[in-house]
């Protein structure tokens, strides 16, 4: 998927660049690298509800910028994303359920 890629930094930047078009609601372009379709492809699979999309996609644009602030050197998709924060969402009910000792 991201076989060749230049350095994080202008990856970072041309992610950032995609979101925003997809937050404004249209694509100026017309050409993509492969792993941009790759994530255009998984959040069509994502099936965002249209009330909420806006919200999601910026707390996923903030979520890739951490992971690659971190030394990633690709954006992580938005399946992984969603898939993290359901499973966080898990954990805190599992604890909250936990009777506290003491």
């Amino acid at each position: 998927m991201y076989d060749s890629l230049p350095d994080s930094d202008a990856v970072l930047a041309q992610f950032n660049r995609l979101v925003q078009e997809l937050l404004r609601g249209n694509m100026q372009r017309n050409t993509f690298r492969p792993w941009e379709i790759e994530l255009l492809l998984d959040i069509e699979s994502c099936n965002l509800r249209e009330t909420n999309r806006r919200d999601v996609l910026r707390r996923y644009q903030k979520a890739v910028q951490k992971h690659m602030d971190k030394g990633a050197r690709t954006p992580l998709k938005l399946s992984q994303y969603l898939e993290g924060v359901r499973a966080k969402r898990s954990a805190s009910r599992a604890e909250s359920r936990v009777p506290q000792v003491g």
